[in-house]
């Protein structure tokens, strides 16, 4: 069953992709979106790019945090700044590009902290702590998102199935049901930081024993996690055109929709999913704008961090390497030395 899944999962992906992109195709067929979109790149004013990238390095500076932070609850302090800053940026540059975070974020971090010391089961912990501290500031930004506006939830209305019944896509769609569902995501940030406070026993999900961290890490999710959102949505926002834009906390709303849309799939980088969530859910804006902000929110989040990383990590394979060699070479340098003595004793 494993080994099925190994192949069913990627190819999941792909077909992601590949309807994507055809729905994408559907939606633009008959435009003539190259002049379109270069029109709509030269429309951002330049001091929306640098209002762009500096989002990228908000997100990037609060995803360190999230390996800091799990490294704190695991009790682990003689890890550098540097080195942890420099693990997390390339653990999300591939992971955000490849797909199937969880599996490729572990493994990249398997890489860097073993070399620190850490064991498999404490590795583990920390991908568990990360994943944990991206999921509560979604809860905590979407939440906020849908009870201040509330009206972002019809925005999704597209992607309900036709086979629903009127009043039951109403229901889904309403102000109202936006509003419950935020203020259930705060409540449920609101228990977690309860039990934190309170040192509750800790809970048992599916098998898997999960303990409340100490009050100061939690404080540290609740700081680091919305960040990073709030610093990914906000290079899309930067870019947009004003003839449409709904606000921040619409693009908010739908940039947590459509980012999780994008984890669900399984396709590489969300490639596809992404944009055909977004474009959906942003009926009142300009198309070729909207794309336009989402291929520069793809090149400054996805494609530049990964072009950087790569370089870093080649240095680090390279330099582990040379260490192994090196290592050989003292090993075979104390075989002899004592070969040698054995021959003289004889």
């Amino acid at each position: 069953m494993k080994r099925n899944l190994d192949y069913i999962w990627p190819a999941l992906g792909f077909a992601a992709v590949l309807v994507s992109f055809w729905l994408l195709y559907r939606q633009f067929q008959g435009q003539s979106l190259g002049p379109q979109l270069v029109a709509a790149f030269r429309a951002i004013p330049p001091s929306h790019y640098l209002l762009a990238l500096a989002s990228t390095v908000v997100a990037y500076v609060a995803l360190a945090f999230y390996d800091r932070i799990a490294l704190l609850h695991l009790g682990v302090s003689n890890i550098s700044w540097r080195f942890v800053a420099a693990c997390s940026f390339t653990t999300y540059a591939l992971s955000h590009n490849i797909g199937a975070s969880v599996v490729s974020g572990a493994m990249v971090r398997y890489r860097g902290y073993s070399s620190k010391g850490l064991s498999a089961a404490q590795i583990a912990m920390l991908v568990a702590i990360t994943s944990l501290t991206f999921v509560l500031g979604e809860a905590v930004v979407g939440g906020v998102a849908l009870v201040l506006r509330p009206q972002a939830l019809a925005q999704l209305g597209e992607f309900l199935p036709s086979f629903l019944p009127s009043f039951l896509s109403t229901f889904l769609t309403d102000s109202a049901t936006a509003r419950i569902i935020g203020f259930a995501l705060l409540a449920l940030v609101a228990l977690y930081c309860v039990g934190s406070v309170l040192r509750l026993p800790p809970l048992t999900l599916f098998g898997a024993r999960i303990e409340y961290p100490h009050w100061e890490i939690v404080l540290r999710q609740l700081i680091a996690a919305p960040a990073e959102i709030l610093g990914a949505a906000g290079i899309i926002y930067f870019a947009l055109p004003d003839a449409g834009n709904p606000g921040f906390i619409v693009v908010l709303a739908v940039f947590i929709v459509s980012f999780s849309a994008a984890l669900a799939s399984n396709a590489p980088g969300g490639l596809g999913v992404f944009e055909l969530v977004f474009l959906k859910s942003m009926p009142g804006a300009p198309q070729d704008g909207v794309l336009a902000a989402l291929l520069l929110w793809r090149l400054l989040y996805l494609l530049l961090p990964l072009a950087l990383a790569i370089p870093v990590i080649m240095g680090f394979e390279e330099r582990r390497l040379a260490e192994a060699i090196q290592h050989h070479h003292h090993l075979a340098e104390e075989q002899a030395e004592i070969h040698a003595k054995s021959r003289a004793h004889d």
